[in-house]
């Protein structure tokens, strides 16, 4: 009786460690902006008018999608473009799995 007591409460300590490295796509925020800093591949800066600049890397797989929702290649992102991302909060960072153009 004492095995499975202790064996259960190993297994909820672990469950948040376990869920924590899990990323989910279902959830997540969006915000809009202009690009103010952009480094390929990498990571974006965004002014979404709150002012302070909201720093956001990219996840592995980004989707790109024009502004009538059509998936399209990676575009040439500039400053000053006009985007809404979709990202998932992971510790400190803003992750990005998806950017609509706005223009």
């Amino acid at each position: 009786m004492n095995k499975i007591f202790v064996s259960v409460i190993c297994a909820g300590m672990l469950l948040p460690i376990v869920a924590n490295g899990q990323v989910s796509t279902v959830g997540g925020n969006e915000s809009l902006g202009k690009i103010t800093d952009y480094t390929p591949d990498s990571a974006l800066v965004l002014d979404t008018g709150s002012g302070e600049p909201v720093h956001y890397k990219f996840a592995k797989h980004v989707t790109f999608v024009d502004k009538d929702g059509t998936t399209i290649q990676s575009p040439a992102l500039s400053k000053n473009l006009r985007i809404k991302v979709h990202y998932l909060k992971q510790g400190g960072d803003l992750i990005v799995d998806k950017v609509t153009l706005a223009e």
